[in-house]
């Protein structure tokens, strides 16, 4: 059974999925549809062509479905795209797309901390963890299983890759390899993000060959495209291996050094 608080506003056309808690003061625009056992605690706005899954707990004063903030943008009819299972905490802003060929999207099973903001056509995987006050630019991708430090700002178009780490108070460029670790302004990688891989079952066998790659593009004096040829020269290499070595491939910010 859903249950609407009496000072929540519901616009006629917006469609509320089944067992729903919509608490005081929330704003649902007409073309809003939110999947089933969603719980909104309090003032939080939804507005645009927003669709959202099952599952999602949103604190108060999260905005999401808003115009882009792109001087581009003439008043199209763009989206956003919310998975489920997703925790979405107080003042989070998350943006329609910029143009209506691509959507802002939001996978599933995410933590996305307190003031983040997420700018037009970003696309973020599921299973990531976005700290406090991180700021994405416009047509960022975030892949599955990533992290990123509270106060970190990430440039239009960065690529982050999975379960890469992205410290705390960072300044980010240029595209963060899978697997990897690092900090700073400007940001800078350090190593392998090991703990983390260990956390979610990686082997040791698996690991050391992850370090293998990631050492013939940081520690082998190879510039990036050197290390690509030899990287394609690699006998039988593993599924990991491959998401590194595509990654950097398509990575056309270039990587963080």
């Amino acid at each position: 059974m859903t249950t609407i608080h009496p000072t929540a506003i519901i616009e006629e056309g917006a469609v509320i999925g089944v067992n729903c808690n919509i608490g005081p003061y929330c704003n649902i625009g007409k073309y809003v549809v939110l999947g089933a056992n969603n719980h909104l605690i309090a003032n939080v706005t939804i507005s645009g062509h927003t669709t959202i899954g099952d599952g999602n707990k949103i604190y108060p004063f999260a905005v999401l479905g808003t115009e882009p903030q792109d001087l581009k943008y003439k008043g199209e009819q763009t989206r956003l795209q919310i998975g489920s299972n997703n925790t979405i905490r107080e003042f989070v802003t998350i943006n329609c797309s910029n143009q209506i060929d691509e959507d802002t999207v939001v996978g599933n099973n995410n933590l996305i901390m307190e003031y983040v903001h997420i700018a037009h056509n970003c696309q973020i995987g599921s299973h990531c963890v976005i700290a406090n006050v991180v700021q994405f630019g416009g047509h960022v991708h975030i892949n599955d299983y990533a992290s990123v430090g509270g106060l970190t700002a990430v440039h239009q178009f960065v690529h982050i890759g999975s379960y890469a780490f992205v410290g705390g108070a960072s300044a980010v460029n240029k595209d963060v390899v899978p697997f990897s670790r690092g900090q700073g302004n400007l940001y800078k990688s350090v190593g392998l993000n090991t703990i983390g891989m260990m956390r979610k079952g990686f082997s040791t066998e698996t690991i050391a060959k992850i370090k293998e790659i990631y050492n013939l593009f940081y520690r082998s004096g190879l510039n990036t495209s050197q290390a690509i040829e030899k990287a394609l020269q690699i006998p039988n290499p593993t599924p990991e291996q491959l998401i590194f070595i595509e990654f950097v491939q398509n990575a056309q910010r270039g990587i963080s050094k």
